[in-house]
């Protein structure tokens, strides 16, 4: 089990509590899906992904980066418990969709990308920490099913 901090607890919180689910969502998932493009391959049924325009432009895509955040706002409400909060999400990408557990990670760097953008200099290196230390925790309990 994970030990949180009052003050990583409340770090986390707060970038939760400032998100535009939407538009980052779009961005992190977009920038995944450009910047490490061999991730598209479990998006064929979303249309066309051929060039960075068409993601950005991809309506799916932008629904997913928004289920995906509202997911990780899942573990935020169940920090004490985020193995057995992604339980079930960990054994449909593993069995179902067969995503490399690897990508989980890359989706991470992408979304600690935009949103240390997004905050700009509120992004210290305390708000780096928890947040890595937060994204971490997740990643492994995705990648759970896999071991």
């Amino acid at each position: 089990m994970v030990e949180w901090t009052d003050s990583e607890r409340a770090i986390i919180t707060s970038i939760f509590s400032n998100l535009d689910y939407e538009e980052i969502g779009r961005k992190s998932l977009c920038r995944c899906l450009i910047v490490y493009p061999w991730t598209q391959r479990y998006f064929g049924g979303f249309g066309n992904l051929y060039n960075a325009e068409t993601i950005l432009c991809n309506p799916l895509i932008a629904a997913h980066g928004t289920k995906i955040l509202h997911g990780l706002d899942r573990a935020l409400k169940n920090m004490d418990d985020i193995k057995n909060t992604y339980a079930e999400l960990s054994l449909l990408h593993s069995d179902k969709l067969h995503v490399d557990p690897d990508n989980f990670r890359l989706l991470a760097d992408c979304l600690t990308v935009v949103i240390a953008a997004k905050m700009g200099p509120a992004f210290t290196v305390d708000t780096q920490v928890a947040w890595q230390k937060f994204l971490s925790v997740v990643v492994s309990a995705l990648g759970r099913q896999y071991h």
